[in-house]
């Protein structure tokens, strides 16, 4: 697979979001069955795993670093010929009683046991603590660098005016935000900032949960139990439907490149921003794979143009944006 340099980090160009096989979409997989999916990944060139701290069943605490071993078992064999990212949330009260900085490497220091690795090589802020200045946090993490138990440091689901204060302190390596085909704020000023200083902008969902490959329908019931897409805006039965003509758009050229729906939603985003890596999410391995493989589409300028334009006919139903904190989050917002 072909490759992209995130700062100092170079990754492959598609990498996988782990969370899946341990929350978000429903009953997990068997933890073999897991592991077995991301060294399958790695065998189809991906080497850039995406984990977080929180990610266990309905992120209960008792099931803190579910994923982290899942993931830290199946990349074991491998680990040095790989990019592994994890994130960790801040909690105001570990920071009154032992400072940003401790506290910061108390949570490394469990993601790595977790992990099987003596380093990270970027460490995300999951969700900026309105309660704990961004600029201390910066800090820390530039200390964890020279610590050398992190390669680089990122932060998810911020706007600009908060990448420039932490930028200030410590150069950010990434930025963890949500962009699709459906959810584009990230276009107006953080994508372009991040180009201008050399970040880059790593896509979470940018499948929209399923819905760009077009298997997600009006009729689609999802589980009962810890299933995010349920909170979904665009996942509403009235938006499923609002947004058909998208889909109609990518399913012209997925038939044009012989290729899926999401295949062609990710080619999309790999041709239009050089910085931008993608990191779908699922639990099942012939979706992973058939992600991955959307490496081998290649849009030509032409192509790409006339899919723009398509797309930029087309309202989009549901918006969730990528302006998120702690406490202030559409999963929150939607058990109010």
């Amino acid at each position: 697979m072909k490759t992209r340099k995130i700062k100092n980090l170079v990754v492959s160009e598609i990498g996988m979001g782990c969370m899946g096989f341990s929350h978000g979409y429903g009953k997990i997989p068997d933890e073999d069955y897991s592991i077995e999916a991301i060294r399958k990944g790695y065998e189809a060139g991906c080497t850039f795993f995406d984990t977080a701290e929180v990610y266990g069943p309905n992120l209960e605490p008792q099931f803190k670093g579910h994923n982290e071993k899942i993931v830290g078992k199946a990349i074991k064999d491998f680990r040095q010929n790989v990019i592994l990212a994890t994130k960790l949330h801040i909690p105001t009260d570990e920071v009154k009683a032992d400072g940003v900085y401790k506290t910061l490497r108390n949570h490394l220091e469990k993601s790595l046991e977790r992990l099987q690795t003596d380093y990270v090589d970027l460490y995300y802020l999951h969700r900026i603590n309105p309660a704990v200045e961004v600029e201390e946090v910066a800090a820390g993490m530039g200390q964890l660098i020279k610590d050398g138990l992190i390669k680089g440091w990122g932060l998810s689901q911020v706007p600009v005016k908060i990448i420039e204060k932490a930028q200030k302190i410590t150069p950010l390596t990434a930025v963890q935000n949500i962009y699709s085909m459906l959810e584009r704020g990230v276009e107006e000023e953080v994508i372009p900032y991040c180009l201008k200083n050399d970040i880059g902008l790593v896509a979470f969902s940018p499948i929209s949960s399923g819905f760009l490959s077009g298997k997600v329908t009006a009729k689609t019931e999802f589980e009962k139990v810890d299933d995010v897409r349920k909170f979904v805006p665009q996942l509403t039965k009235e938006n499923i439907e609002a947004n058909q003509p998208i889909l109609e758009v990518i399913a012209r050229f997925a038939d044009l490149k012989n290729a899926t729906n999401a295949q062609i939603a990710l080619a999309w985003m790999l041709h239009k921003y050089p910085n931008v890596v993608p990191i779908p999410g699922s639990k099942n391995q012939g979706r992973i794979l058939e992600n991955l493989g959307a490496s081998n589409v290649e849009l030509t300028d032409a192509e790409f143009n006339e899919l723009e334009t398509a797309l930029n006919a087309c309202t989009v139903y549901g918006h969730r944006g990528f302006d998120e904190s702690e406490g202030r989050s559409f999963l929150q917002v939607k058990h109010k």
